[in-house]
């Protein structure tokens, strides 16, 4: 298999600006190792025949996990505030956020 270029410093330095992150010279050189690998690997990826599989959608087969639309009573107002800390007029009151 023929390998892909190595990723340059350059590029590295670059990514390393975009991300507004500092890197070390071992740092780059280890990105660029790196980068290169995933490069390589989904360049291997690639050159896999693949025509005899049928596309996957769903890595499980997916059934339906939904629960039935049933409209029940809720909760009285006086209940739903019974736990609050602070109320007013028969509302939440919560502190101001700007």
């Amino acid at each position: 298999m023929e390998s892909l270029k190595i990723v340059s410093k350059e590029r590295i330095e670059r990514l390393a600006w975009l991300a507004r992150i500092e890197l070390t010279e071992k740092e780059r050189e280890e990105f660029s190792m790196q980068l290169s690998r995933i490069l390589e690997f989904a360049n291997d990826l690639e050159v896999l025949d693949l025509s005899a599989l049928e596309p996957t959608f769903h890595a499980f087969e997916e059934t339906e996990s939904l629960r039935d639309d049933i409209e029940r009573p809720g909760m009285k107002r006086d209940e739903a505030i019974a736990s609050a800390k602070k109320t007013k007029e028969g509302f939440f009151v919560a502190p101001k956020i700007v």
